[in-house]
């Protein structure tokens, strides 16, 4: 029996479809709301800083006012040359039309119209082409830098005698500004390390970079944590622009034979010690943020960790996740989910954590990259 020719309807439904799973993605309509939204929001954070940066105290605020300063934030994002592309394009869409009339020999009156608003989205068509393009290279070259950072972080934890470890980061942009990594240093001791540049992508990313190496080079040479720390400042006020780029760290010496962590804090978020009874320490001692002051002097402290204690090391991208009402995830909802998940191995409690987190933060854009490594011992 010969198969039924397609209908045309079925035919174009189905070419239909298929246009609109490319356009789409395969993304649901509440998907892609979600997703405008949270682009949109992302734009008007973006442009909205420019205009507070131009606000005149003197001047009366109005919204004429802020339309302009809206506007001159969006053209100032384009090159000269496209600024001029969107402004003919813009007075071409509002002048609209024009007619012309003439006559001939014969006294006939002869008039053509001209709909301009063809050449405006001509004009605009073109522009938009051209800031893709842009885009497409700014990609591509994101997403190599994402794979280049990617070698700098350990992919898996490594094998630290008496513990169990879990590690992760998200970063706010395609690459990030935060650090994270476990390796031996010296006779039957291991470095933890976790870092946070100020700012984020790639400024941030490069500096992260430079930390990494400069880690790794000194972290090679003899001497006390203090030393370490020391000289690693003096490296990071180098390359800081005058302190407006420096670094938040937490480093630890950890001995598995004695369970003592030997500790400095950078002016980094305070990890959590949460002790197996369920009493909570504040990892706090140490100095100024690396890279502020070449000569900054930082003091180290010890503790001694014992069986079923977690040791919860973050960058300030976890607490202050935000929601779309401005609220920060806070370190009280962390606490939350350190306490329900201590019966969880590290990898299991952390992805949790990070569930917490999307489920408060939802759509909301977030503004801060999120590291997370977590430490359980026995």
């Amino acid at each position: 029996m010969s198969p039924q020719p397609r209908s045309a309807s079925g035919g174009f439904q189905q070419s239909l479809a298929r246009f609109w799973q490319r356009v789409s993605d395969g993304m649901e309509l509440n998907q892609l709301w979600s997703q405008f939204k949270s682009e949109a929001r992302s734009g008007y954070r973006l442009y909205s800083r420019d205009v507070e940066g131009r606000k005149d105290a003197t001047r009366p605020r109005n919204h004429f006012e802020t339309v302009k300063q809206f506007a001159w934030a969006i053209l100032e994002k384009l090159s000269p040359a496209r600024r001029v592309l969107l402004l003919l394009a813009v007075a071409l869409l509002l002048v609209g039309g024009a007619d012309y009339a003439s006559q001939n020999a014969r006294g006939e009156t002869i008039r053509v119209s001209f709909d301009l608003h063809i050449y405006a989205g001509l004009l605009l068509l073109l522009l938009l082409t051209m800031e893709i393009a842009d885009r497409v290279v700014m990609k591509r070259d994101l997403e190599i830098a994402k794979e280049i950072q990617a070698w700098l972080l350990p992919a898996t934890p490594p094998e630290v005698p008496g513990m169990q470890l879990a590690f992760g980061t998200r970063p706010a942009n395609t690459v990030a500004g935060d650090f994270y990594d476990v390796f031996p240093r010296g006779e039957g001791k291991f470095l933890f390390v976790v870092a946070d540049v100020v700012g984020k992508s790639i400024p941030a990313a490069l500096l992260m970079a430079t930390f990494q190496a400069s880690l790794k080079t000194l972290s090679m040479t003899s001497g006390s944590l203090v030393a370490l720390v020391e000289r690693l400042n003096e490296y990071a006020c180098t390359c800081s622009q005058g302190g407006q780029r420096f670094t938040t760290a937490f480093l630890a010496e950890y001995t598995p034979a004695s369970r003592k962590l030997n500790y400095i804090n950078a002016g980094h978020n305070n990890p959590v010690l949460r002790r197996a009874a369920g009493s909570i320490e504040r990892l706090d001692v140490g100095g100024l943020p690396l890279g502020i002051q070449a000569a900054a002097p930082y003091s180290a402290a010890e503790v001694t960790l014992a069986a079923q204690d977690w040791l919860v090391i973050f960058t300030d991208g976890l607490v202050e996740a935000v929601n779309e009402r401005n609220e920060d995830f806070g370190e009280p909802r962390l606490l939350a989910e350190l306490n329900s998940g201590v019966a969880l191995a590290p990898s299991d409690l952390l992805r949790q954590i990070m569930a917490a987190v999307d489920r408060f933060t939802g759509t909301a854009p977030q503004h801060d990259d999120t590291t997370c490594l977590l430490a359980r011992v026995g």
